[in-house]
């Protein structure tokens, strides 16, 4: 088993769980000024938009996660401070993401659409770097597997999804690995196939959704609504049918008034 902690010097603590995060956080801020710079947008608004993004999210992520979790943190509410234990919930944080990210917006008078797409390539790359921190928390797992199924992955995984005497799909895994193909996607729609602002967007929506509905059915630790309903697949379908929507609005009305919106070159 790994050890959450990655450094410790006398009280002071360092969880592998908050470096992880901070590298997501990390590159996909470089990626985003990266491809601002490519699009004419001021990397310099990206920056600014991140300071006040990533507080946001990691708050809405927190506060998201312990609405349905309340059980567990209402006998111990500073525990809802211990995010180093996990239970950020990327739903969440989204949600805070796109408020904080829609007041800047606004306020700067800034095309939404197209900055959008250039920070979803950042937010999926983001996701997918980020669930090495449930690995190393040892959530977010699936259910129980057998060890001959487990011998198809290497031994470091084999060891931190043996929970307890048994071992567990590491459906962390499954969604990391999921989110690198949909970043893959998105960057080249971004660079090659864009056709009108939004659409970046609109295919992050589906896509990931599409995945996470999947993954989430594996999952043993889900948020739940009347102990039945798991709350992710039912945002990844509501996510899943707006981007739809609004992939095929838009791109008829690109189609009807003739104007492409060019890849960045």
């Amino acid at each position: 088993m790994i050890d959450p902690i990655a450094i410790a010097i006398g009280p002071l603590k360092i969880h592998w769980y908050g470096i992880i995060m901070g590298l997501a956080f990390f590159l996909g801020t470089y990626l985003a000024r990266y491809n601002s710079k490519r699009s004419g947008i001021d990397p310099d608004h990206v920056l600014n938009m991140v300071v006040l993004i990533i507080p946001a999210a990691i708050v809405c992520a927190r506060l998201y996660y312990v609405t349905f979790e309340w059980q567990q943190y209402k006998d111990n509410p500073l525990d809802i401070f211990a995010v180093w234990q996990g239970g950020l919930a990327i739903h969440g944080g989204l949600i805070g993401g796109v408020l904080a990210g829609s007041w800047y917006i606004r306020k700067h008078n800034l095309p939404f659409l197209r900055l959008a797409d250039i920070f979803m390539p950042s937010v999926i790359l983001g996701q997918a770097i980020g669930r090495w921190g449930n690995f190393i928390n040892q959530e977010a797992h699936g259910g129980p597997v057998s060890a001959e199924f487990m011998e198809k992955f290497p031994a470091f995984i084999r060891e931190q999804m043996f929970i307890g005497g048994q071992y567990y799909h590491p459906t962390f895994l499954y969604e990391s690995i999921w989110n690198l193909f949909v970043f893959a996607v998105l960057m080249f729609m971004l660079y090659r196939f864009k056709k009108f602002d939004g659409q970046v967007l609109f295919s992050y929506m589906i896509l990931y959704s599409l995945g996470r509905f999947y993954i989430e059915g594996m999952r043993t630790d889900s948020l739940l609504i009347a102990d039945t309903l798991r709350v992710a697949q039912l945002v990844s379908l509501c996510l899943i049918a707006a981007g739809v929507i609004l992939m095929l609005m838009f791109a008829r009305k690109s189609k009807q008034t003739g104007h492409s919106q060019n890849s960045i070159e």
